[in-house]
């Protein structure tokens, strides 16, 4: 029986020549960093971010290694070097980026493809796990009471009327 290895990923890069994603880690039975080269091979300015950082982050010689580096960051690796292959400066690539992870508080979701749907659900999910408080967190209150302002008259609005009554 193999013991199975444990690594705890520290950073997580790119580099563009030759193509290839970059992982500091500590290998958790011994007290050394170590880095480990993957090379990008097959991917154009044309190819799939979120489809080339599946296949890396399941592929079986580098799975046990990207265990603590998110789909995200790999995508967004993915998207530095689909950008630096189309002629894109690094702070374009970022700026790009950036917006496509942003979510629009005014667009109407109802009107996007299913694949575009779910990006912008993954894009909350880990908004809302990157500042959700939890237990064991420092800064953590159980029970909060927040008392709202009324200084202004409170608008009654048609739908929570009953429709016999009169406003």
């Amino acid at each position: 029986a193999r013991t199975v290895m444990t690594y705890t990923a520290r950073k997580c890069g790119i580099c563009f020549q030759p193509p290839s994603i970059v992982l500091i880690y500590k290998e958790d039975s011994k007290d050394k960093t170590r880095q480990r080269i993957m090379p990008v091979r097959n991917f154009s300015k044309f190819s799939d971010c979120s489809m080339a950082a599946e296949q890396l982050k399941n592929n079986p010689r580098h799975k046990a290694y990207l265990e603590g580096v998110s789909l995200r960051q790999l995508r967004k690796l993915y998207s530095l070097l689909k950008g630096h292959l189309g002629g894109e400066s690094l702070a374009e690539s970022l700026e790009k980026f950036q917006q496509e992870e942003t979510i629009d508080p005014e667009e109407d979701m109802n009107k996007l493809d299913d694949k575009e749907l779910a990006k912008r659900k993954s894009i909350m999910d880990e908004l809302f796990e990157k500042n959700r408080k939890k237990k064991d967190d420092p800064d953590f209150i159980y029970d909060i009471e927040v008392d709202f302002p009324q200084d202004e008259q409170l608008e009654s609005c048609g739908w929570d009327v009953e429709s016999g009554e009169e406003i």
